[in-house]
C-alpha cells in the first residue's frame, strides 16, 4: 500500500487503513470516516481510486474520467438494491478520481472456492441452487436497469457476514445493454482473475446480457467440480465444455440448467436473467407444487407419483435433448455422440424428432425416432425417448386440463399450483403462458372485488367481515403488501372495538341492565383477546338476568295478590318498599319494583 495515500486524509475525512486489491483501472482500499461522530467506532467504507499516471495522455485521462462518471451514475441507480453496495460519495482530488461506497463485511466467493479446493470439497446440489437463485436475482435487477456487468467472477461476489447473501461489487467494466462496438476487448485490459469467466463474444466486442449468465454458470461449475474455468477442457468439435462431477451426486435438472448457461454460442444460452430465473423456478416449483396439489387434485396426485418413477420429465424434454444433440455431456454422463458420419446422421434424425415433439407434433416425432435402425448407437436412446414421449404427452395433457378446469371453475389457487406441472417445451410454453396470464388477470379481478368488499365492511365497522374478505385474496396477488397492511390494521381495530363492547357491557351491568350488557358481549368475536373474559361475563350476566326476571315476575304477581288479598303480607315497609310474605312459595323478602 502506498505510504503517501495512507498518510493523507482523502477529502479531509477518509483515512485509508487497508488495501483490498488492484485491478486494471484502479486500486481499492478500506477507509475509516474520521469525521463521523455518531458511532463509537469509526464507520468503514470502500474507497476506489482510478489509476492515473503522469505519462498518460490527455485523451486517456478524459477516457478515465468518462469511465469514472459512468460508474458513478450507474452506482447511484444500482445501489438501491440490497445486494449491491450503496454509493456514498465521489470526488476528484489531486487529479485522482475516487469513489466511496458502502463497506460490505464478508468474504469474497473466491476465498470460499479456494478453501473448498484445498479441502477437496465441492458444492452440493442445494448449495449450487442457492447460489444460482441468489446471484440470478441480482443479475435480473442489473439487467432490468439497462446494464451488463461484464466482469462477474468469484472476486466480485461477496458473501455477506450478516445473512450469508451474495453482494455484487465492482461495476467498473459495466456497459449499457444496447452497447455496440466493432472493437475487440484487448487481452491486456482483462484481469487474470477474469479469464475463464468471460465468454467468447465479449472478446469480440459483442457483449450480450447473457454474457453475465455465462460467467455465473462457470462459477457454479467451479463450485460443483472443484476445477477453475481454465482447468476445464473444451470440446474442439463445438467449443462447448463437457463436464461431470465425478463421484459427486448432482441433480440432473441442475446439470442441464448450468450446461445451457455456459453454451459457447450465446444464442443457445438463456437469453436473459429473467428467462433463466423463470426456468430455474420451474425446477424448484416441481417439488413445492406437488405438495400443494396433492390435497386437491387426484390427477395431480397420480402425476406426482409417476414423476418419481420417471427418468425424464417435461423440463428435460424441453432442455436436455437440445443440449444432448450438441454433444454436451451432462452430470450423469449418459449421453455422448459417436464421431462417425452414420451416427451423426442418426443423431440428426433424433434431433429432428425432438424438434417435432417440442413443437407439438407427437405423431411425426415418434415416426422419425422409429426410423432410426436397431444397429445404431442412437437406437436405445431413441426407443427410450419414444416410450417417454408417449407417457409424458398423456400426463402433460392431463396437467393442462387440470389447470384449465381449475381456472374455469374459479379455483385460482389450484390453477396456480397446476400450471408449473405443464412442461417448458415450445408447444406447451405458449399454452401455459396463456393460462398464467388468464389466471393472473382473474386473480387481480378477484383481488379488486375482495378489497372493495373489505373496505366497505370496514367503513361499517364490521372488521371481522373485512378480515374474512382479505383472507380470501389469493397469495399470488400483486396486492400482497396492501393485504398484509390491512390485515394488521383491521385486526387491531377489531381488538379495540371488542374492548369497547366489553367495557360497555360492564357499564350496563353496573346499573343492573343485564340484557343490554349481554347484547354488547354477543358482538365480541371469538378470536379476539378479550373473548375469554367476555365468555365468563356473559354467563354471569345471563344468570343475573334470569334472577332479575324471576323477581320481576314474583313482584308483579304479589302486587296483584296484595290488592285482592292484602292479608297475605305480614308486613309492608313503605319507606324501603319491602314486603314480607306469609306464603312459603316465595322468598321471605323481595324488593317491590315500581
Amino acid at each position: 500500500m502506498s505510504q503517501q495515500i495512507v498518510r493523507q486524509l482523502l477529502q479531509g475525512r477518509y483515512q485509508i487503513v487497508q488495501s483490498l486489491g488492484a485491478g486494471v483501472f484502479g486500486q481499492t482500499y478500506v477507509a475509516e470516516d474520521t469525521k463521523d461522530v455518531d458511532y463509537p467506532e469509526r464507520p468503514r467504507y470502500v474507497v476506489k481510486q482510478l489509476k492515473i499516471n503522469n505519462y498518460q495522455s490527455n485523451s486517456y485521462f478524459d477516457y478515465l474520467r468518462l469511465r469514472f462518471l459512468t460508474e458513478t451514475e450507474t452506482l447511484k441507480h444500482l445501489g438501491k438494491h440490497d445486494q449491491i453496495p450503496e454509493l456514498i460519495t465521489c470526488f476528484e482530488e489531486n487529479e485522482q478520481f475516487y469513489l466511496v461506497q458502502e463497506y460490505i463485511s464478508g468474504q469474497p466467493l473466491s476465498v470460499e472456492l479456494k478453501k473448498n479446493q484445498k479441502r477437496r470439497s465441492k458444492w452440493s446440489t442445494k448449495e449450487a441452487m442457492t447460489f444460482l437463485e441468489d446471484a440470478l436475482g441480482i443479475l435480473e435487477f442489473v439487467h432490468s436497469q439497462g446494464f451488463i456487468h461484464c466482469d462477474i467472477k468469484p472476486e466480485n461476489l461477496i458473501r455477506r457476514t450478516s445473512d450469508g447473501k451474495l453482494v455484487l461489487i465492482d461495476f467498473g467494466s459495466i456497459q449499457p445493454i444496447d452497447f455496440s462496438t466493432d472493437s475487440e476487448l484487448p487481452i491486456s485490459q482483462i484481469p487474470v482473475t477474469s479469464l475463464g469467466y468471460i465468454p467468447p463474444e465479449q472478446f469480440l466486442g459483442q457483449t450480450q446480457p447473457n454474457s453475465d449468465i455465462y460467467a455465473l454458470g462457470m462459477i457454479a461449475l467451479q463450485g460443483l467440480t472443484g476445477l477453475a474455468p481454465l482447468q476445464l477442457k473444451i470440446d474442439p468439435a463445438n467449443n462447448d465444455i463437457p463436464w461431470n462431477c465425478g463421484d459427486t451426486e448432482i441433480d440432473e435438472y441442475l446439470a442441464v440448467f448450468i450446461s445451457q448457461m455456459i453454451r459457447y454460442n450465446y444464442q443457445e444460452r438463456f437469453q436473459s436473467a429473467s428467462e433463466a430465473l423463470w426456468v430455474f423456478k420451474h425446477i424448484t416449483w416441481k417439488h413445492r407444487a406437488a405438495a400443494s396439489v396433492t390435497a386437491t387434485s387426484p390427477i395431480a396426485v397420480k402425476k406426482t407419483v409417476e414423476d418419481k418413477k420417471t427418468k425424464l420429465d417435461p423440463l428435460l424434454a424441453g432442455m436436455r435433448w437440445g443440449i444432448t444433440i450438441n454433444s454436451l455431456v451432462v452430470s450423469l454422463g449418459v449421453y455422448s455422440l459417436a464421431t462417425n458420419s452414420q451416427t451423426y446422421s442418426e443423431t440428426a434424425t433424433l434431433s429432428d424428432a425432438i424438434t417435432e415433439y417440442q413443437s407439438g407434433n407427437l405423431e411425426k416425432a415418434i415416426s422419425l425416432a422409429k426410423s432410426i435402425p436397431s444397429y445404431s448407437n442412437v437406437y436405445p436412446e431413441a426407443q427410450d425417448t419414444i416410450a417417454e414421449w408417449q407417457k409424458q404427452w398423456h400426463a402433460d395433457t392431463e396437467n393442462y386440463l387440470v389447470a384449465e378446469q381449475a381456472l374455469d371453475e374459479g379455483n385460482l389457487s389450484d390453477a396456480m399450483s397446476a400450471v408449473p406441472q405443464i412442461p417448458y417445451t415450445s408447444y406447451w410454453r405458449s399454452k401455459r403462458e396463456q393460462l398464467i396470464e388468464k389466471t393472473q388477470t382473474n386473480i387481480e379481478a378477484k383481488t379488486r372485488t375482495l378489497l372493495n368488499q373489505a373496505y366497505a365492511s370496514a367503513e361499517h365497522k364490521d372488521f371481522s367481515a373485512a378480515l374474512e374478505y382479505l383472507r380470501q385474496i389469493p397469495s399470488e396477488s400483486s396486492a400482497g403488501a396492501i393485504v398484509k397492511q390491512k390485515l394488521a390494521e383491521y385486526n387491531q381495530k377489531r381488538q379495540i372495538r371488542a374492548e369497547y363492547f366489553l367495557h360497555s357491557a360492564y357499564r350496563k351491568a353496573l346499573i343492573n341492565d343485564f340484557a343490554s350488557a349481554i347484547k354488547f358481549i354477543e358482538k365480541i368475536p371469538e378470536d379476539t383477546d378479550v373473548y375469554p373474559q367476555a365468555k365468563i361475563k356473559i354467563k354471569e350476566y345471563q344468570e343475573k338476568q334470569q334472577i332479575r326476571e324471576k323477581l320481576q315476575e314474583m313482584v308483579t304477581l304479589k302486587r296483584v295478590s296484595f290488592v285482592k288479598q292484602p292479608t297475605r303480607f305480614s308486613q309492608i315497609d313503605s319507606d324501603t318498599k319491602t314486603a314480607y310474605f306469609l306464603s312459603p312459595d316465595y322468598p321471605q323478602e323481595a324488593n317491590i319494583l315500581t
